[in-house]
């Protein structure tokens, strides 16, 4: 790789580190208070009364689920917000001008949200050892998904970025389909519980895939066939990535 290139890429993603590091409070606080809130409520004292999952008690079987949705909102978040911010301040158009190729650039934003994820994650599961000893049946696949994950969804955000065109445009994606997708993708409850038309609709849903990927990296749990859910979601990544990579080359958002 050329050494203006990766000068270009780590400014970037040291950039996007120093972002959400130094305003820690708002960016990793929240989600372990949230998700401490969701296995007290949900784990606690609803867990109680409905038992077991296929073995494991309630609330070994959603933490995998409760892990994932801090990696969704933090990964995409951290890039359409930056993005965004970057589109308004006219930086992003110096980038486009330099000698570095658009995957160069589209990598770094895209780093940043991974590396959020990744804080927050650790952050999180932290938190629900406080709860229990949840196992960790295959730690290489949580990482592999953990970053899948985090790559898949730090595109989306820089796809909503570059077609947003206020600040509240980019609260529209996690509230009107990030969050129906992700209580839809079985992080409370077993797919199989659903009435068949339900468990049909779940097969088009993106996150019941890896929700269901996770799922197996810490209970060794097998809901869907863990191939074809990372087929599905390494399919997602190369989609978007290509996507953004168009609209870099063509300036979507940027020139106009």
């Amino acid at each position: 790789m050329n050494i203006s290139w990766m000068v270009a890429y780590q400014t970037i993603v040291k950039k996007e580190f120093l972002r959400f590091a130094r305003i820690w409070i708002q960016t990793i606080l929240p989600s372990v208070i949230t998700i401490f809130l969701y296995i007290t409520i949900f784990g606690n004292f609803i867990g109680d009364r409905i038992g077991t999952i296929k073995n494991f008690s309630y609330v070994d079987y959603i933490i995998p689920g409760l892990i994932l949705m801090p990696i969704i909102t933090n990964s995409y978040m951290n890039v359409v917000g930056s993005f965004y911010s970057s589109r308004f301040q006219k930086s992003c158009e110096e980038l486009l001008v330099a000698p570095v190729p658009n995957w160069i650039i589209l990598l770094g934003y895209i780093s940043g949200g991974v590396l959020r994820a990744f804080v927050v994650s650790i952050a999180v599961y932290f938190v629900t050892t406080l709860f229990t000893k949840i196992p960790i049946h295959n730690f290489s696949f949580v990482i592999l998904i953990t970053f899948l994950t985090a790559f898949l969804f730090s595109t989306a955000g820089f796809i909503n970025a570059a077609y947003a065109k206020s600040f509240d445009d980019i609260n529209i994606v996690p509230t009107f389909i990030l969050a129906p997708l992700t209580y839809l993708g079985g992080t409370f409850y077993s797919i199989d519980a659903l009435p068949q038309i339900w468990q049909d609709i779940s097969l088009v849903n993106p996150i019941a895939y890896i929700v269901s990927s996770y799922r197996y990296a810490f209970l060794g749990l097998e809901e869907t066939n863990i191939l074809l859910a990372v087929f599905i979601i390494v399919t997602f990544i190369i989609i978007l990535f290509i996507m953004a990579l168009m609209i870099l080359a063509k300036g979507i958002g940027i020139k106009n």
